[in-house]
């Protein structure tokens, strides 16, 4: 199976946010990628609302529910209370745990299993008996061990955390020495049964590599970098670009 896309609106959200004006509009640039072809629509709503509000979230939903039946809401976020009811009340496909601090300007780490493992056993178990898959925002280093413990939260899946290897664009050697890591935490999460997305700057140029080293990467969730591509190319062609270099046929 081919690598499938989703969609993160944040960055439309951001720019729709530095006027009080609805647009750019969230909605209709989440089906727009979605009637190109994205499997799924991801958003990170932080506390502060800077990007996504809370109020986006239900016209997502219905968004997916009465067009597109078959793609998948996301929903990313540290899994506070707030948070979780959050996640009950709209009912995501999939809910992204991240070990992020409200302050933080983006994910930029995975968690810690050995310090957090049995604070998310219990979460894990919450969201999996209201019908969401959980995937878990991981470290992409090659620290096998740290897998297992992830696998021992009860999580569906891990999400590699591949900010590190997006941010060597200009330096292909380091680039292709942090793609070995993550195939190898892939590879081990694979053995375990548990399903491998990926996500943070990823781009047409990096994704062949990644999808080539780890060939049953089950998802991608991308913004910054999809969303840079709207403004020069369009929603609806950087959304067929994506996939291309997912490995779809287009």
């Amino acid at each position: 199976m081919p690598t499938l896309l989703s969609v993160n609106l944040n960055a439309v959200a951001m720019l729709r946010n530095r006027r009080d004006l609805p647009w750019p509009s969230v909605e209709n640039l989440g089906r727009i990628a979605l009637q190109a072809g994205a499997s799924g629509l991801t958003v990170h709503p932080r506390p502060d609302q800077r990007h996504i509000r809370f109020s986006d979230l239900p016209t997502i939903r219905a968004l997916i529910d009465d067009e597109f039946p078959h793609a998948e809401f996301n929903i990313e976020g540290y899994p506070s209370e707030d948070f979780l009811a959050l996640c009950e009340n709209i009912e995501p496909e999939q809910v992204t745990l991240v070990p992020d601090d409200p302050s933080q300007a983006t994910s930029d780490h995975g968690f810690d299993f050995r310090r957090d493992g049995e604070m998310l056993k219990p979460i894990v178990a919450r969201l999996k008996k209201g019908g969401m898959r959980v995937s878990l925002f991981a470290d992409g280093d090659g620290d096998t061990e740290a897998v297992e413990l992830a696998k021992a939260t009860g999580a569906d899946r891990i999400e590699l955390y591949t900010g590190p290897y997006g941010g060597c664009f200009d330096d292909l050697q380091k680039g292709a020495d942090i793609l070995v890591d993550l195939g190898k935490t892939a590879d081990a999460a694979i053995a375990l049964g548990l399903g491998v997305n990926a996500g943070h700057d990823l781009t047409v140029a990096n994704l062949p590599a990644l999808v080539k080293r780890i060939p049953k990467l089950a998802e991608v969730s991308i913004g910054h970098g999809l969303t840079a591509d709207a403004l020069e190319f369009g929603m609806a062609e950087t959304v067929r670009r994506f996939r291309r270099a997912c490995g779809q046929a287009v």
